[in-house]
């Protein structure tokens, strides 16, 4: 579980097929083989680790549902170690499980982001939505997405003060919505 909270941008140094390598620093301060880190909002496990690098295997499901498989050496990635117990939950509880990508209409810092129609019941104002990874509050719900107020620290620190409109974006909607929505499907 995450918390949309990104704690640094990292490089993709190389990808071989499904396996990408990853340079950082932060997050391979404490690393294991084992340990899962979200990449642009995509849970991961960490399949080799060196020093300020490591790899993950990338399965089909990951690169079709999400971004990842539009990046390329060079490119940047948000990325966050999972949140411990006794951590703050600065952002909102994040899966970590991609649910569509969206295509960005208006750059930060007033993010505009195209969704796909069937996304779009979960998506309300002031509601907390991830894009990318990045925990962010909804500001307005519009016929076809949401827009998002991004603060200069974050487009800074994060993949959204580089993204353009055309660009790709991965979403994460609230999961307690989703569980409600289906245990009300149940009882009807």
């Amino acid at each position: 579980m995450f918390t949309g909270i990104v704690e640094e941008l990292g490089t993709l140094r190389s990808r071989d097929g499904a396996r990408f390598v990853i340079e950082a620093s932060v997050v391979t301060e404490d690393m294991k083989i084992g340990d899962s880190v979200s990449h642009n909002g995509v849970c991961l496990t960490v399949v080799d680790a060196g020093p300020r690098w490591y790899s993950v295997d990338v399965v089909d499901e990951s690169l079709k549902r999400s971004n990842l498989g539009d990046l390329q050496p060079g490119d940047p990635v948000n990325l966050e170690r999972p949140v411990r117990a006794a951590d703050r939950l600065g952002g909102h509880i994040v899966q970590g499980h991609v649910d569509a990508v969206g295509e960005i209409v208006e750059a930060a810092p007033d993010l505009r982001i195209r969704v796909p129609d069937e996304l779009l019941r979960y998506v309300v104002e002031k509601g907390s939505i991830t894009v990318d990874g990045c925990s962010l509050t909804v500001v307005d719900v519009l016929d076809d997405g949401f827009t998002v107020a991004v603060i200069p620290h974050t487009a800074a620190v994060t993949t959204l003060g580089r993204k353009s409109a055309g660009d790709r974006v991965n979403l994460e909607v609230d999961m307690i919505a989703k569980y409600v929505e289906r245990l009300l499907e149940e009882r009807s």
